[in-house]
């Protein structure tokens, strides 16, 4: 009993040995494991440093490429997210009385011309067959001066007075053969009387007839010439100027006391109620002007548009500029025209094409496009949605603008309050988004 005991510990002892340092193996070799493991994934990213170049140098083209086709991608869908947007961007309903109040008219896309309009410099010039020049009909000396540069003056009105020597003798020829005639008138009714007593004879009577009746001629002729020169028998030799239009004093050259001459020119008088207009048109546009055409003209200086009517035309256009010279008659009458004042001439071209037009107030930007608020009826009132539209050319005077895809013929669009409209429709996508 006492062998079988001590054979089974010795047996248990050996078999915990054995147990024991296969444990402490199966442990050691566990630990082996997982230090190589730890050891490798801390490895593993320098390893990627170094890998990575290699491979960037491989495929970094690829990678590249990739990259801009996805951006273009993005960008294309950006591009088309705007449309949607505009496309499911809701509608504003409003009664015909909100519309009333808001001020928003309607209108429909018609077919119609949009007139281009070209644009010349031109040149406001005095109308001389609506200008007076005063030159005196002798040579005097001024004494006096009655008016000023710039003054309006009246028909008749007296500009200024000359001492004339040469009028002083014509009117001193004038009284000698006033006397003359006296005498012979006094010769002729005594010769008169005579001859009817039988007294005298009848060639005494003829002859002082005749005398008479060239006193009467030399007179009349002394009298005409003063009347000629726009003097008068009792002026003292002073010959008066006076204004033959009513006008302006667009130009004076005498002061008292100088000498002036026959036929100087003293004074312009200037109608400026109707003024002419003077420009140059290029060869290409000859065909968009004709007589008596109304056309418009804008100030440099405040902007404002007058109209004038195409006058006259050169026979033929400039030799070396190939361009011709036209004159128009201002039909406005502003007081802010005057001579010499430049301004632009606009000129329709012809046209004779049709296009799909709107009133270009009507178009709004949104999102960076061109939009117009198209109009429909739904239960009792009107819905406005915002449809995107591709323009094309504007007409010159800013009215019209061609549509050129977006609406159709007799489609109704917002004429008048379209901002209200956008400003509308960003408040609700703004409250929207929050």
């Amino acid at each position: 009993m006492l062998n079988l005991q001590k054979t089974f510990k010795n047996q248990s002892g050996q078999i915990s040995q054995k147990l024991l340092i296969l444990l402490v193996l199966i442990i050691t070799a566990l630990l082996a494991v997982a230090i190589y493991f730890f050891g490798q994934n801390k490895s593993k990213p320098e390893t990627d440093e170094h890998g990575s170049h290699e491979e960037s140098g491989e495929h970094a083209h690829t990678d590249t490429d990739q990259e801009h086709q996805a951006d273009g991608a993005k960008h294309q869908e950006a591009e088309g997210s705007h449309d949607q947007t505009l496309e499911q961007s809701q509608a504003i309903a409003l009664t015909a009385k909100q519309m009333t109040e808001q001020g928003i008219q309607l209108a429909k896309a018609e077919l119609g011309e949009v007139l281009q309009v070209s644009a010349y410099p031109a040149k406001l010039v005095v109308n001389t067959d609506r200008q007076a020049h005063v030159s005196p009909s002798f040579a005097g000396h001024v004494e006096s001066v009655n008016v000023e540069l710039g003054q309006q003056v009246q028909k008749g009105q007296i500009l200024a007075t000359l001492l004339v020597p040469d009028l002083v003798d014509q009117q001193s020829n004038l009284h000698i053969v006033q006397s003359n005639l006296n005498l012979a008138r006094q010769d002729y009714e005594r010769e008169r009387q005579l001859w009817s007593q039988g007294i005298s004879a009848k060639q005494d009577y003829q002859r002082a007839y005749n005398a008479y009746q060239q006193a009467q001629i030399q007179v009349q002729a002394n009298k005409s010439r003063l009347s000629a020169f726009g003097a008068s028998a009792g002026s003292n030799g002073r010959f008066i100027l006076k204004a033959p239009i009513s006008g302006i004093i667009s130009k004076k050259d005498l002061v008292v006391g100088e000498n002036v001459q026959l036929a100087d020119q003293l004074f312009i008088i200037d109608q400026l109620d109707q003024l002419w207009l003077e420009f140059i048109v290029p060869n290409a546009n000859f065909a968009s002007i004709a007589p008596n055409q109304q056309i418009e003209f804008k100030s440099l200086q405040t902007g404002n548009t007058f109209k004038a009517q195409i006058q006259s035309l050169n026979s033929e256009a400039d030799a070396q500029t190939g361009r011709l010279q036209v004159r128009a008659k201002v039909l406005s009458n502003a007081s802010e025209l005057r001579p010499n004042l430049m301004v632009n001439v606009q000129l329709k071209q012809n046209s004779s094409t049709q296009a799909l037009r709107i009133l270009k107030s009507a178009v709004q930007k949104i999102e960076g496009q061109d939009v117009v608020f198209v109009a429909t009826e739904h239960d009792q009132k009107i819905e406005f949605k915002a449809q995107p539209i591709v323009i094309g050319q504007v007409s010159g005077d800013g009215q019209w603008v061609e549509v050129q895809s977006g609406l159709k013929q007799a489609q109704q669009y917002v004429a008048q309050g379209s901002f209200l409209l956008k400003s509308e429709l960003e408040k609700g996508e703004a409250s929207h988004e929050h």
